[in-house]
Formats: C-alpha cells, sequence, structure tokens
C-alpha cells in the first residue's frame, strides 16, 4: 500500500460499493510489504560497538545500565525500553523508560547542538515495568506500565515537573501510546494474547485527566472498515478493559505504536504483523505479517518510529536483533543489526528533531541481563 494514499481509487464495478454501511472507494487493500532493496544499501561489517550499519552511517555509544552517563552525575537506569527525542532550544533530549519492577521510572539525556552531552537526569520514579510510551504534541513523555492494571504517567522531560499519573487512559497491560493531533486522541496499545486497541479523547486537547477510553471493533479479517465503542469501566475494576466490549477486536500482544498523516501504525509481537489504521477513513489493513514472506527479514516486532522519509523504523524483540526498515513503497529491508547480543532486545527507537541521529537501546546488553543495558546513537544521511 502507499502509506500516505491508503486507499485505492478504483471502483468497483464502476460504482462506488456499500461496505459497513458507508460508500466505499478502493475496497481491495494493498498486499502487505515484501523483502527487497533498501534506499540504504547491504549492511557492512559490524564495527567497534558491534552494530552493522549500512556504508555512511557511524554509532556511539551514550549511556550503559549501572554507569554514569558521561560527563553527568546521572547513573543510567537498567532495562532502557521505549524513547522519543524532544527540541530542547539548538539542542534535544531523549528519554527513556526502564523496564523494570520494582523500580521501573524513566530517565533522559540532554544533548548540545553538536550532540555533545550536557546533562542526564531521572524524570520518573517508582513506578512498574514502564516499557514503551509516547510523546504528546505539548511536548510530554506518556510512560506506560506493562503490568495487569497499570498506568500511564505523563512525565517532563526536563525533569522540572512531577509526572502524573492519569488514571482516565485505563488501566490495563499498557505498551505503548501514539497522539492524533488531528482527531485530538492517543491510541494505545495491549500487550496481551488477546489484547485491544484504544483509543483515548481527552475531555480539553492537552489535559489527559479526564476524557472517554474507547476500544476499535471489527471482524475476524484483517483488513476493512472498523467502529469504536466506549469502555463502560476504564478502571478495569471488576472486568478487565479488553472484556467489557462485545466484538471488540483482539491482537495478540500489541507492542510499538506511531503516528503520522491521518496514520497509525503498531505491532503485534505475538504473530509478527504491523497494522496500519488509516484514522481518516476509519479501516484497518496489513503493512506487514512475516507469514507472508518467504524467509521474513523482520521478526519479533517491538518499537517503532518514523523518519520524514515516510521509512517506518521497526525494532526487533530477538529475531535478528535488526532494526528494519519498511518504505513508502512497500519494501521491508534491515536498516542495521546488532551482532553479539543474542538475549537482549532493540528498544526505543527515536530520531533527533533534526532527523539526522537515531536512539536506541540493547535493552540487556551482551550480558542478557536487564543490569546490561546499552544505549547507542546513529548518525549518518539519514534521507527526508
Amino acid at each position: 500500500m502507499e502509506r500516505r494514499t491508503f486507499l485505492r481509487g478504483a471502483v468497483i464495478g464502476g460504482s462506488a460499493a456499500a461496505f459497513g454501511g458507508t460508500l466505499w472507494r478502493g475496497a481491495a487493500f494493498a498486499d502487505p510489504a515484501q523483502p527487497g532493496t533498501g534506499p540504504y544499501g547491504a549492511l557492512g561489517s559490524a564495527d567497534a560497538n558491534g552494530i552493522r550499519l549500512p556504508a555512511g552511517f557511524t554509532s556511539r555509544v551514550i549511556a550503559r545500565s549501572g554507569q554514569k552517563v558521561a560527563g553527568t552525575a546521572y547513573t543510567w537506569h537498567n532495562a532502557p525500553d521505549g524513547g522519543a527525542c524532544y527540541a530542547d532550544g539548538n539542542g534535544w533530549i531523549y528519554v527513556s523508560n526502564s523496564e523494570i519492577s520494582p523500580g521501573g521510572g524513566a530517565g533522559a539525556v540532554k544533548f548540545s547542538a553538536t550532540g555533545a552531552i550536557t546533562g542526564a537526569y531521572r524524570i520518573l520514579s517508582n513506578t512498574r515495568t514502564n516499557c514503551a510510551g509516547g510523546k504528546t504534541p505539548w511536548n510530554t513523555w506518556l510512560s506506560c506500565e506493562e503490568v495487569d492494571r497499570g498506568y500511564v504517567y505523563e512525565t517532563d522531560p526536563w525533569g522540572v515537573k512531577a509526572a502524573v499519573r492519569r488514571d482516565a487512559m485505563g488501566r490495563f497491560k499498557h505498551e505503548a501510546a501514539a497522539a492524533d493531533p488531528v482527531r485530538k486522541v492517543i491510541y494505545l496499545t495491549e500487550d496481551v494474547t488477546d489484547g485491544c486497541f484504544y483509543r483515548f479523547t481527552p475531555t480539553t486537547w492537552g489535559d489527559l485527566s479526564t476524557g472517554k477510553l474507547e476500544v476499535l471493533k471489527m471482524g475476524s479479517g484483517t483488513s476493512g472498515p472498523v467502529t469504536w465503542a466506549q469502555v463502560p469501566d476504564p478502571s478495569g475494576a471488576s472486568t478487565a478493559t479488553r472484556n467489557q466490549v462485545s466484538g471488540a477486536k483482539r491482537f495478540t500482544g500489541g507492542e510499538g505504536c506511531y503516528y503520522a498523516d491521518d496514520t497509525c501504525w503498531f505491532t503485534t509481537k505475538g504473530d509478527n504483523r504491523v497494522w496500519q489504521y488509516n484514522a481518516a477513513a476509519q479501516t484497518l489493513e496489513l503493512a506487514y505479517d512475516d507469514s507472508l514472506v518467504s524467509g521474513p527479514p523482520l521478526t519479533g516486532v517491538d518499537n517503532v518510529t518514523g523518519a520524514a522519509s515516510g521509512d517506518l523504523f521497526i525494532a526487533e524483540d530477538g529475531g535478528n536483533m535488526e532494526i528494519c526498515l519498511i518504505t513508502p513503497d512497500d519494501v521491508v529491508t534491515p536498516f542495521l543489526r546488532i551482532e553479539g547480543q543474542s538475549g537482549s532486545e532493540i528498544t526505543g527507537p527515536a530520531f533527533s528533531p533534526d532527523g539526522r541521529r537515531l536512539y536506541f537501546s540493547s535493552q540487556r546488553g551482551t550480558s542478557g541481563s536487564s543490569s546490561g543495558g546499552i544505549t547507542y546513537e546513529v548518525t549518518g544521511p539519514f534521507r527526508s
């Protein structure tokens, strides 16, 4: 599918087709992405950090779990997970969750305009298994607890304001969040084998203290129109949120999600799929399914982010320890591979505001332990 033009212009039988009670142009969905030659070429040999990159790209380590971030007094957290970048004057900030319990929370590293580290600090403490999350348009970080009846915490990337628990966003095994500023909603994934895909509509955009939690409804297929239904009790006190609405669409282990251009992409690890929700048309289809690919380059789908070029960058939990990309013309191909860390997973991919640097972590590094996490930066000629 062309991700920027999700609906096809073909008219079935010479007229618009009635589909799910609405007029539907181009009911045929495109095939999911297939392997091919990527825009950056083949991966080279592993560099000094054990990372295989295309020509023209370089890597550096910016932090290691249990060690002070260079030039700061802050000890980098264990099990670094979901992350995002924020503009800070001429520099930027990279925030990173900590997927441990107890403790959890999130930390941040601050960079100058040249990429030099100028500070590091804690932005959230005393939470549980903070996995992925999401950036808001008003420049806060939503840190999600991946535990039963977990919470979403809204945090300040600058570490000035205290974090706030956002109960109205629902209590379930949260994974990731993605903000849609057009419809003024936040999409949420749930990491259980029979999980759901949610959206939260705040009463006032920019204030997450109150609002409406809904769950996506759809038939058993993998493409077609969807509807949304309100979750009666977002607290899940007596009945889990995913079991409160009849006909809620089930997903096998929701992971990362990312929004751009009227589309929210999200991944499901149980079936190694990347889903594409078109918010304008309220339709869903598959952007990638490894069962439909011979020798799939992308397995263990997890965190996802996007570049200005329209490329999706998808991190693997296991697999070949790669970050793969899916191009706008539906080619899936490896972008980088970490060697010698098969007991880990890649987490937290996020681009600096200028799009020239990609940050991510190997959650357990070479040791295979949460105390062995390594956070990296890759610099190079990313296309725009």
